[in-house]
């Protein structure tokens, strides 16, 4: 069933699974993917203030918007590398892992922010601990914002 909990663990083993592979030297990024995360990064800033995740302070909209940001800019990073994304729920990554893991695995959190904010314009809630698990996953030590210190090429 595709649920926040299935697509978070999904997400976080195909982000692992892409990681891994570069910390093993099996995946080294070539320019065109060291310029795609470059652009991911520039274009999905938290804006966060260096404060830590969950950023309970700000709007619900604020929130959701800044995680179902991320869907879209994943979207346009994977036409523009020509990468596929896949879905990650239930599913094994291939191997080996490369930049279209890593891309789906973080895709599948921005799906479920722009899932929440359709919901919140219903005027339905979505829970905040999901949201909090979210905005763990993409912000802070060991997340999505560290990306780049998991690769050494």
């Amino acid at each position: 069933m595709d649920t926040f909990a299935s697509r978070l663990d999904g997400a976080w083993v195909w982000f692992d699974a892409a990681i891994e592979e570069a910390q093993e030297g099996r995946w080294v990024r070539d320019a065109v993917e060291r310029q795609v995360m470059a652009d991911i990064r520039a274009a999905t800033n938290a804006l966060h203030g260096g404060r830590p995740a969950p950023f309970t302070e700000d709007s619900w909209h604020v929130r959701i918007g800044r995680i179902a940001n991320w869907a879209g800019v994943l979207r346009l990073a994977a036409r523009a590398g020509g990468w596929e994304l896949l879905p990650v729920v239930g599913l094994s990554p291939p191997h080996p892992a490369g930049m279209t893991e890593l891309l789906s695995g973080i895709h599948a959190i921005g799906e479920q922010g722009e899932r929440w904010m359709r919901q919140l314009r219903e005027g339905v809630l979505p829970p905040e601990d999901e949201i909090a698990q979210a905005e763990g996953f993409l912000t802070g030590p060991g997340s999505v914002e560290d990306l780049e210190l998991f690769f050494h090429d």
